[in-house]
C-alpha cells in the first residue's frame, strides 16, 4: 500500500526511520565490543598461563654476549657455508685414501686413482654373466619345444619328413 502522507514527513526529515532500528544497532555494536575484550581477556589468560608453566631456562648473564645453543636440530643459519663445508668434506673423502671398515680390510682411494684401475684391469664381472674376460658372450637361441607352433612350422622339420 502506497502512503503519500508518510513519504512527504520522510522527505521532510531527510532520513527514513521505519527501515532502521536504533536497538539492533546498539546490539551490534556492543556485540562487537564484547567479543574484542573478550579476545584480549582470552589472550591476557593465554599468555599469562604460558608465562608461569613454561620456563625460558636461565636469564642472559648481561656479561656475555651468547647464549649456549640450545639441543639439536637447529636451524640452519647459513645454509650456503653449511654447503661449501659439506662440499669441500666429501671432496677430501672422494679425493683421499683410507679405511672404509678396517676389520673387513676395506679401503677408500681417490676417484681418478679407481679410473685408472678400472682402464687397466678392466670392470669386474660376475662368473657366468654374458660379458666374461672382457668378451662378449652371443647369447644361443633356445629351441623351442617340439611340440610349439614355430617349431611345427620350421624347415628343418619340413625336410625331415
Amino acid at each position: 500500500m502506497h502512503e503519500p502522507a508518510k513519504e512527504a514527513e520522510n522527505r521532510k526529515r531527510g532520513y527514513e526511520d521505519s527501515d532502521v532500528s536504533l536497538g539492533r544497532v546498539v546490539a551490534f555494536a556492543g556485540g562487537v565490543a564484547g567479543l574484542a575484550i573478550f579476545g584480549v581477556v582470552v589472550s591476557a589468560v593465554v599468555f599469562h598461563f604460558f608465562v608461569r608453566h613454561q620456563s625460558l631456562g636461565p636469564p642472559a648473564w648481561p656479561f656475555e654476549d651468547s647464549r649456549p645453543l640450545p639441543p639439536a636440530p637447529r636451524l640452519q643459519t647459513v645454509a650456503p657455508q653449511d654447503l661449501k663445508r659439506y662440499r669441500a668434506d666429501q671432496d677430501g673423502i672422494l679425493s683421499s685414501y683410507g679405511w672404509v671398515d678396517q676389520d673387513a680390510h676395506i679401503v677408500r682411494i681417490p676417484i681418478d686413482r679407481a679410473m685408472d684401475i678400472l682402464l687397466k684391469n678392466g670392470y669386474p664381472v660376475r662368473p657366468g654373466s654374458p660379458i666374461e674376460g672382457g668378451k662378449t658372450k652371443t647369447p644361443q637361441p633356445a629351441e623351442p619345444p617340439a611340440d610349439h607352433p614355430a617349431a611345427l612350422a620350421s624347415p628343418e622339420r619340413e625336410g625331415k619328413k
